[in-house]
């Protein structure tokens, strides 16, 4: 089984992410930008892009090296990621449902104001505040397509603990 944590950049899904693989028996997280990254050293001389995920290779590495997880490490996998483009996701639930991977799509959301408090008030990555503000857009022109897709969950007044602990109970 696949656990996509999806949302907003800064909402608050690594963090939410820790918390359910305490809470999930056996889960494993697999950080699918390490994926990019590997793409980016390779690619960005090719093809330039602003975000990794628009090189078809990640969507379909992503899945095949989950698939490769799970199937040596057991399961399940959760994987924090912002996924924004409905194409990209399309691809990306496409290639796990071949590969026999269900897939527990959760979407972490929370106000503007919210958010916006969280990116300025992060001390971790405060290199990526600014892309992060940048991205808000991006995500609120996503929600229609996320709210269909995916289980929102509103961290608006909820801690990641809170967020973790519904995720949790869902896909047990």
């Amino acid at each position: 089984m696949i656990i996509w944590i999806n949302g907003t950049f800064g909402v608050g899904k690594t963090t939410t992410t820790r918390v359910v693989a305490s809470l999930v028996k056996n889960a494993k997280i697999f950080d699918a930008e390490y994926v990019g990254y590997t793409l980016r050293s390779v690619l960005a001389d090719i093809e330039p892009v602003e975000n990794f995920q628009d090189w078809r290779p990640w969507r379909s590495l992503v899945v095949e090296t989950a698939r490769h997880i799970v199937d040596f490490a057991g399961g399940p996998l959760i994987i924090p990621q912002s996924v924004l483009v409905e194409q990209y996701w399309v691809e990306l639930a496409e290639g796990f449902e071949k590969a026999g991977l269900p897939v527990s799509h959760f979407c972490l959301h929370a106000d503007r104001d919210t958010i916006v408090k969280r990116i300025e008030g992060d001390e971790v990555e405060v290199s990526a505040k600014q892309w992060r503000l940048d991205h808000l857009d991006r995500y609120e022109a996503a929600r229609p397509w996320l709210g269909a897709s995916a289980t929102t969950i509103d961290t608006t007044e909820i801690s990641a603990v809170e967020a973790a602990e519904t995720i949790a109970a869902q896909v047990k």
